[in-house]
C-alpha cells in the first residue's frame, strides 16, 4: 500500500509536459486516474449544490437548538441524503487549501489561536484528528498555556456542541466585537475561558459549518500541483474556488524565487483582484532530542554533520529545503506517504541508509523528524536507541513582503470578524 501511494504521489506531483519521464508502471496508471479524478470532480459539484441549494440554518444556534438541529441533519443525511449548512453560535474561521499536504494550515491554525489568546478570545478548534493524531497532539503541546480548546473528531457539528456545553461559549456578540475593536495588547490577568471563535482545521471543503472567515493557504513550491483533480494531481478544489476565499496566504515564501511569488499573486488576483495575499515561512527555532523531549539545541547543532530527513508530510521538499539552509555538511531524505504510522520495517530501512551514510562520510549521521512525525509515535522513535534523534520545532511567521505584515494580517483578520458579528447582529 505504501508503494501504491508512493506511485500516485509522484504521478499527481508531475506536470503533464513530464509524464514521458515516468516510469511504464506509473503511465499504466493514468487512464484509471483520470477517470477517478473525472468521477470525483462530478460528486464534488454534485455535492457543492446540494450544500448550497437552501437548506441552511440562517441563525446562530443556540446549544440545545444545535443540538435539536444535529439529530434533524443526521436523520436528512442517514434516509434522504439531504446534507443541512449549520451556523455555530459563534463566529467560524476557516483555514484549508487547494492541493493535499504542506500547505502550512496546521500552523495557520496555531498562529491565529495565539492571535486570538492575546486578544482575549478564547479559540476552539476543531480538527478531525488524521491518522495517529499527530496534528491535534502537536497542536495540544504548542497551546498548553493558552485558552485555545480542541476538540478533535470525524463530526465536527457534534464535537463542536459537546465543547460548547463543557466550556460555554460568549453569545454575545457586542462582548467579543468589543475585545476585537480594542487596540492589540496582550491580555494579563484571569481570561474568559468560554470559546469566542471557532477555528476549523482543514475546513475549506467541510461545508456542513458555515465559515464566516475563509482563509486559504497555497504551497508556494508547489500550488496548483499538475493541474489536475485527485486522484490524477492534488487538487482538491480548482483555482477557480478561491472566489470563495477571504484571506489568502502563499507559504514557504522564502523558499521560492520572487518572479514565481508573483505568478501565483497574478493567478490569485485574476480570479479576485480584491484578495489581500499575505506570505508565510516556517521558522526554525530549535531542536530537542527523542531521547529529551524537554531538552533544547540551537539550529546550528546540524551545521556540518550527515542528516537524514525522515518524514511522513504531506509535502517533505519543504522540510529537506529548510533544513539545507540551516548549512549541514549533507542531506539525505527518506519520504514515507502523509500520516504513515513508522513501522518496525521502517527503523529496520533507517538503520540501514544510516550505515550507508557513515560508509560514505565516515562520520555518524542523525536523524532529523518533524514535530509531526514525533507526536504520531514517539515511543517507535526511541526504537533508534543507538542514535541521535532530533525533532524539529518551528513556527509560522507572516513575512513582511510588500504592505502585507503581520499586523496587517491582524487587522485583516479582525475586520472580517467584525463584520461577521454585525451581520449576526441583524438577524
Amino acid at each position: 500500500m505504501e508503494r501504491l501511494k508512493h506511485v500516485v504521489t509522484q504521478i499527481a506531483i508531475t506536470p503533464d509536459c513530464r509524464l514521458s519521464e515516468l516510469p511504464l508502471l506509473h503511465r499504466s496508471l493514468l487512464p484509471l486516474l483520470s477517470l477517478a479524478s473525472s468521477i470525483y470532480r462530478f460528486s464534488l459539484f454534485l455535492r457543492r449544490r446540494l450544500y448550497f441549494s437552501g437548506l441552511v440554518h440562517q441563525r446562530r444556534h443556540d446549544l440545545i437548538s444545535l443540538s435539536l438541529s444535529l439529530s434533524l441533519s443526521l436523520f436528512l443525511k442517514r434516509y434522504i441524503l439531504f446534507p443541512v449548512v449549520f451556523r455555530l453560535p459563534v463566529p467560524v474561521i476557516s483555514v484549508g487549501n487547494l492541493t493535499w499536504g504542506g500547505n502550512g494550515k496546521t500552523p495557520m491554525v496555531e498562529f491565529i489561536a495565539r492571535l486570538l489568546d492575546e486578544a482575549g478570545i478564547g479559540p476552539l478548534i476543531l480538527t478531525r484528528g488524521y491518522s495517529g493524531g499527530d496534528e491535534a497532539k502537536m497542536l495540544h503541546r504548542h497551546l498548553l498555556q493558552t485558552s485555545a480548546r480542541i476538540g478533535v473528531g470525524a463530526n465536527r457539528i457534534a464535537t463542536a456542541a459537546s465543547m460548547f456545553e463543557r466550556h460555554g461559549y460568549v453569545n454575545s456578540c457586542d462582548t467579543l466585537s468589543e475585545k476585537l475593536s480594542s487596540p492589540y495588547k496582550s491580555v494579563s490577568g484571569p481570561k474568559d475561558e468560554r470559546i469566542g471563535v471557532v477555528i476549523l482545521d482543514d475546513g475549506m471543503q467541510h461545508w456542513r459549518v458555515l465559515h464566516d472567515v475563509e482563509i486559504v493557504m497555497l504551497n508556494g513550491l508547489m500550488p496548483w500541483g499538475n493541474n489536475h483533480l485527485l486522484p490524477r494531481g492534488p487538487l482538491r478544489e480548482s483555482p477557480s474556488a478561491l472566489v470563495r476565499a477571504d484571506i489568502v496566504v502563499i507559504h514557504h515564501a522564502d523558499l521560492v524565487p520572487d518572479t514565481q511569488l508573483r505568478m501565483i499573486e497574478s493567478t490569485v488576483h485574476n480570479i479576485d483582484a480584491t484578495l489581500p495575499v499575505f506570505h508565510s515561512r516556517m521558522a526554525p527555532s530549535h531542536f530537542f532530542e527523542v531521547k529529551n523531549p524537554h531538552s533544547r539545541l540551537s539550529p546550528r547543532t546540524v551545521q556540518n554533520m550527515v542528516v537524514l530527513c525522515v518524514s511522513a508530510i504531506g509535502f517533505p521538499n519543504a522540510f529537506a529545503q529548510a533544513i539545507s539552509k540551516i548549512g549541514p555538511l549533507h542531506v539525505d531524505r527518506l519520504d514515507f506517504s502523509d500520516h504513515h504510522l513508522i513501522q518496525a520495517d521502517d527503523i529496520e530501512m533507517i538503520t540501514e541508509r544510516l550505515g550507508r551514510l557513515k560508509h560514505e562520510f565516515n562520520v555518524e549521521a542523525i536523524v532529523v523528524v518533524t514535530e509531526k512525525d514525533y507526536d504520531r509515535d514517539p515511543v517507535i522513535l526511541k526504537q533508534l536507541c543507538c542514535l541521535k534523534v532530533l525533532v524539529l520545532c518551528s513556527s509560522l511567521q507572516i513575512m513582511p513582503l510588500s504592505a502585507w505584515t503581520k499586523e496587517n494580517f491582524r487587522m485583516n483578520l479582525k475586520k472580517h470578524l467584525i463584520d461577521s458579528l454585525q451581520e449576526m447582529n441583524k438577524k
